[in-house]
């Protein structure tokens, strides 16, 4: 990183309408507060499944950004992030990304079905190298995705694989609101 200045923070949630007590919302509160600049990309009201709406919201966020950007993304969020980086560019310093679902296998009752994926444009999902150093945080109980398909996702992405436990999402829905390792992850990633 040249200079002291720090990469703005681009939170990418999941398809979730704002959550308060959400880990990325917290990280984002705490973060801002400590003087960092921080902008989340907003949740869509309008077309939630189309992966195309998702990465015009991450587009529309990216061009209002001046200077390197960090990006803290988690479920959905990720493969937006990943779909976005295969067409778009910015100057990315690194992305943690926390507990991607597998959209290649069937998801539990009451998530988009592999047909529903696949007519929105999720999959296939990427599988070439992402561009910038990446974190992937993977959980040893995701329902939405298994400890060796979000491995196979890391190797193929280029990207750390941290193991986090058995944290569930990694969501409210799994007993987490604060995640104090996603700020240590960030510093990594900001540190190389």
């Amino acid at each position: 990183m040249t200079g002291n200045a720090k990469p703005t923070i681009v939170i990418v949630p999941g398809m979730r309408e704002h959550v308060e007590d959400h880990w990325q919302t917290i990280v984002a509160r705490r973060l801002g507060d400590a003087g960092r600049t921080v902008r989340t990309v907003p949740p869509l009201v309008r077309d939630r499944l189309s992966r195309a709406a998702h990465v015009t919201n991450v587009v529309d966020v990216m061009a209002q950004i001046t200077g390197p950007v960090l990006i803290v993304a988690h479920s959905a969020g990720v493969m937006t992030t990943v779909q976005w980086a295969r067409r778009h560019d910015a100057d990315v310093r690194g992305a943690l990304l926390a507990t991607p679902p597998d959209f290649e296998t069937p998801l539990p009752d009451g998530y988009p079905t592999p047909d529903e994926l696949a007519r929105y444009g999720w999959t296939p999902v990427p599988r070439k190298p992402l561009p910038f150093p990446s974190i992937v945080a993977a959980s040893a109980n995701d329902p939405l995705g298994s400890p060796e398909r979000v491995a196979g996702l890391a190797r193929d992405w280029g990207s750390s694989l941290v193991e986090i436990g058995r944290v569930g999402h990694l969501n409210p829905a799994s007993g987490h609101g604060p995640w104090s390792r996603a700020e240590e992850l960030i510093e990594a990633l900001e540190h190389g």
